[in-house]
């Protein structure tokens, strides 16, 4: 299996996928670097794709405040993306990180033949939604 496939098979959201789905996965993605203080996702802007963290930092903030950090297998970006509504927060790096990127067009295709992919991505927006 590819370092690629290999990332991907140990991130929860895709657990359980077979190495076809994988392969599907790591096709629709772009894996790219960015450096410390980049703004990937800025709160109230429209949805433009999900990113996974496979390597790095980001600190996401709501109004100003923080509100997390995330690490290698976090991802971000679903809320907006699966709802199609604006971003809810602003996520920067705060280490050069390195991340799986998926389109919301490509996110949408992916759970729609993924029915699993697409019920974790959902139970995580419910965490992550304010009570």
């Amino acid at each position: 299996m590819d370092t690629k496939l290999e990332m991907l098979s140990q991130l929860p959201l895709f657990e359980g996928s077979s190495r076809d789905e994988l392969r599907e996965i790591a096709t629709l993605a772009d894996e790219i670097d960015v450096p410390a203080k980049t703004t990937l996702v800025r709160e109230g802007a429209n949805p433009y794709e999900f990113i996974v963290i496979l390597d790095g930092e980001v600190a996401v903030d709501e109004g100003g405040v923080p509100v997390a950090t995330l690490g290698a297998g976090d991802f971000l970006g679903e809320i907006a993306v699966l709802t199609r509504g604006k971003r809810t927060a602003t996520a920067i790096t705060t280490a050069p990180s390195r991340l799986l990127v998926l389109t919301d067009r490509a996110f949408r295709q992916l759970t729609d033949t993924m029915p699993a992919v697409a019920a974790r991505a959902w139970a995580a927006t419910a965490a992550r939604m304010p009570a």
